[in-house]
């Protein structure tokens, strides 16, 4: 039986009322779960992690959704259109980048005859012209002031750079984050919860965290759509960087390397308990064999989850003390991974965190048996970490197996397990039953069709309450 070309016709259109009705109910859903940060309880780093691992989105995908889930709660009637299945996620994403509570209820007017690319023009010219009303212009010259808080030891930045120096290190923090590899895609690419703060102060869309870059203006640079901790982690690598340059062909190389001084005890984790022993053996502190002791040479004191961290990478070269501090031997170094080690992990597990969910390039090497345990640096010792999750690792103690599909992560303390995703459910009810909408096939608004005015619609949407707009409006209606 041969469907009626009109029948066809109707069943898309009203299909995709559903589907707009169905994905505003999704996106709901989605809010309230980042709402109650119910996806920390599963050690992700955000919801949109949680939907890459669960609901198979791309992490691109799933920072969206989150986004605008976040900005709807806010633009009520942008919302109703959206939940009706009158205006489709197309339109309302690129809404809510420029939305807000005042401008709710126009935009929505606005949109409604506009297809989903001329709303997108819309979108894009909009906040161009509404980041050239700032008039805020950077002081003039270049500068880098920095502090360091003497009781955390955390180091504060602030720099301004000229153009073209700003250019360099931004091309160098792509670099570092590996973000040269790849097309820059507005519609696929967000940041995460403080995204807004990464671009180098660079005024962003009113309503909260996600946007996309703008490309089109010849008077701004692409932004770095990377997170905050993401951009701290590449400067720290390109210091890195150039300290393993200087190493390579020094004479002394540890002019140039970055000390930490600890114990065997902190390394295998349980500092506090040796530190407070009763035992004869025990050394005071401010001995150099002190149980508890882990500091930067000459520098702060460190934590001890960071120092074992810092262990999974690092040269390690034991030092032996008698009772009265003196050193009675230097042992030999133990090293870190080898470029063929590496290699091999690389081809076995990819260049990503092996944490399920989390998309990550920049990873260290774990490993799976605590090196401080005796554990091997082996290929099948290692795997690939990203920051975040390495110290997650290490903090809870997960115990780390490996899997036909990936990895597993259990925590000791609950018996949690998560572990690679699996297949989505399957859903077997109509589409119809997972919203309240009355969806017909003229429900989806249709655009007009017509070519869109962007001055005339930027003028207006610039202007709204403005005397002389108020005025024209009321001789067309009488007119």
């Amino acid at each position: 039986m041969v469907i009626p070309t009109e029948r066809l016709e109707a069943d898309i259109c009203q299909l995709a009322g559903h589907l707009a009705a169905a994905t505003c109910q999704f996106i709901d859903l989605i809010g309230e779960y980042d709402r109650r940060e119910a996806w920390a309880s599963w050690d992700m780093r955000s919801c949109a992690q949680w939907l890459s691992w669960k609901c198979q989105l791309a992490p691109g995908t799933g920072r969206e959704h989150v986004r605008v889930a976040r900005a709807l709660r806010d633009l009520p009637v942008l919302h109703g259109e959206f939940a009706a299945g009158r205006m489709g996620y197309s339109k309302i994403r690129e809404l809510t980048r420029i939305a807000t509570p005042a401008t709710d209820a126009d935009l929505a007017e606005m949109a409604g005859p506009m297809t989903a690319g001329q709303v997108e023009r819309f979108a894009r010219a909009y906040r161009r012209c509404a980041r050239g009303d700032d008039g805020d212009d950077p002081e003039p010259g270049s500068a880098l002031r920095w502090r360091q808080d003497t009781d955390t030891g955390l180091l504060h930045l602030s720099a301004r750079l000229a153009p073209a120096d700003a250019a360099v290190v931004l091309q160098a923090l792509r670099a570092a984050t590996g973000d040269l590899d790849h097309p820059h895609d507005p519609r696929d690419h967000g940041t995460d919860a403080d995204a807004d703060s990464a671009d180098g102060g660079q005024p962003g869309p009113p309503p909260d965290r996600d946007h996309e870059p703008d490309f089109g203006s010849p008077q701004r640079p692409p932004r770095l759509d990377v997170p905050v901790e993401d951009l701290a982690a590449a400067l720290t690598a390109l210091a890195a960087s150039y300290l393993r340059g200087k190493i390579s062909t020094a004479d002394n190389a540890d002019v140039y390397q970055v000390i930490i001084h600890t114990s065997p005890q902190v390394l295998a984790g349980h500092p506090t308990a040796a530190a407070t022993s009763d035992e004869p053996a025990a050394r005071p502190m401010g001995h150099p064999a002190w149980p508890g002791r882990c500091h930067i040479e000459d520098g702060p004191a460190l934590d001890s989850l960071d120092a074992q961290l810092i262990a999974c990478q690092c040269t390690v070269s034991a030092m032996l003390h008698d009772a009265a501090g003196a050193i009675l031997d230097v042992g030999r170094r133990s090293r870190r991974a080898s470029a063929a080690i590496r290699r091999a992990v690389r081809e076995r597990d990819g260049a990503r965190c092996a944490f399920p969910g989390c998309e990550s390039r920049r990873t260290d090497l774990h490993h799976i048996q605590w090196w401080s345990m005796g554990g091997q640096t082996s290929a099948e010792n290692l795997h690939p970490l990203c920051k975040a999750h390495h110290r997650l690792v290490h903090s809870r103690g997960y115990i780390v197996t490996r899997t036909r599909g990936g990895y597993t992560f259990t925590d000791p303390a609950t018996g949690t397990i998560i572990g690679p995703p699996g297949p989505l459910p399957a859903r077997g009810k109509d589409i119809s039953t997972t919203h309240h909408a009355d969806i017909t096939p003229s429900t989806i608004q249709q655009a007009c069709g017509e070519r869109l005015d962007l001055d005339f619609a930027i003028w207006v949407s610039l202007n709204r309450g403005s005397p002389y707009l108020r005025a024209t409006s009321e001789h067309a209606s009488a007119a």
